[in-house]
């Protein structure tokens, strides 16, 4: 799902400097290249940039060839777990970028990519969406950068797209003398899964596992997941849905790095069981289950037939609002929708924000 996000990162870890070259790069490297994120991001690559010769890297054979055949003979693929260190470095020694797109990224004990690609001085570009895997990565941050190596961290849509329309909601209100930005809360809403498979449900069940942070009056609160429900308007097409709780990395980045005192994050999905199950997931399954990584992938392997089928039926739709409330009492709003999240986001859609006073 990175499409043209790849120079639109929430955060940067490292800043340039040396590297292999001072060039653009020529060839790119795409981790978990075989599921709906990586695929999506290596034909997006393709198309913007027919130059470019793209790895696309993967455990399934069967699919990379397939996705290769389709985007041309400047690309390849090579099968690979990104959890062996030695073989992963050595496919990173050929290439200038490379993108992890290999989810899910929570219970990740470590940042074995990045680590890899400071070592070999590759650029490195995540999707990352698991709060303490980003922040274990941002503390690579002096290690990249005497390295020379820039890196983009959770450059996907939430986080990502969402933390650059956070940013611009804080710099317009800031520009046009609004007060102090006070309250920020993301909202989030997919049909279905969004078109991103089974890896969008795994990070699903891993993150009912996780208390919420949440941040009110600079103080970092946690909370239940999936609790706190609200019913958010998500504009035409879309209209209200219920959202929920949990625990987003956005929320402590843009607590800290914005300077917003209260901050949350809230999401939602189509059709209702699927919000209902989710609330029963963490209302009654073991804590322990839901932080199993291994027990929630084989769950998610079970029920992928049937999501597929979900997901034919209430289409890929994702929208994400975003409300900054201010000091002075001005609020502003950002809105992004895009009606099927697996044929890319950045290149084909457009942020609107509105503005209005409130009394």
């Amino acid at each position: 799902m990175v499409r043209a996000c790849i120079g639109k990162a929430s955060a940067v870890a490292a800043s340039s400097g040396g590297g292999k070259s001072a060039a653009a790069p020529r060839r790119v490297l795409v981790l978990g290249g075989t599921g709906r994120a990586g695929g999506a991001t290596a034909t997006a690559l393709s198309d913007l940039r027919p130059d470019l010769s793209i790895l696309v890297a993967g455990r399934n054979r069967e699919k990379g060839t397939k996705l290769v055949s389709k985007l041309g003979e400047r690309s390849e693929f090579v099968q690979l777990d990104i959890h062996n260190a030695r073989r992963l470095e050595a496919v990173m020694e050929s290439v200038d970028l490379v993108v992890h797109a290999a989810g899910p990224f929570q219970r990740e004990d470590k940042c074995a990519v990045m680590q890899a690609a400071i070592s070999t001085k590759t650029g490195y570009a995540d999707v990352c969406d698991g709060m303490d895997y980003s922040w274990r990565a941002k503390s690579l941050h002096e290690e990249a950068k005497a390295a020379g190596v820039p890196a983009l961290i959770t450059a996907g849509i939430s986080p990502g797209v969402s933390n650059v329309m956070a940013a611009e909601l804080v710099r317009a209100a800031k520009s046009e003398n609004c007060g102090e930005p006070e309250r920020l809360r993301f909202f989030y809403y997919i049909a279905g899964t969004g078109g991103a498979g089974p890896t969008a449900l795994g990070t699903s069940f891993l993150l009912l596992g996780e208390d919420v942070i949440a941040y009110h009056k600079g103080r970092e609160i946690k909370l239940k997941p999936y609790s706190g429900a609200r019913n958010i308007d998500f504009g035409e097409g879309i209209g209200k849905k219920d959202v929920y709780l949990l625990n987003l990395p956005e929320v402590k980045s843009t607590h800290k790095f914005l300077g917003v005192p209260t901050v949350s994050a809230r999401f939602g999905s189509d059709p209702f069981i699927w919000n209902w199950g989710m609330e029963t997931f963490a209302n009654f399954l073991p804590a322990d289950i839901l932080r199993d990584k291994n027990i929630v992938l084989k769950l998610t392997e079970c029920v992928d037939p049937f999501i597929r089928v979900i997901d034919g039926i209430v289409g890929e739709c994702v929208s994400m609002r975003i409300d900054l409330e201010n000091s002075n009492g001005h609020n502003t709003m950002g809105l992004f929708t895009h009606n099927s999240l697996s044929v890319g986001l950045c290149s084909s859609c457009i942020c609107s924000s509105n503005s209005r006073r409130q009394h």
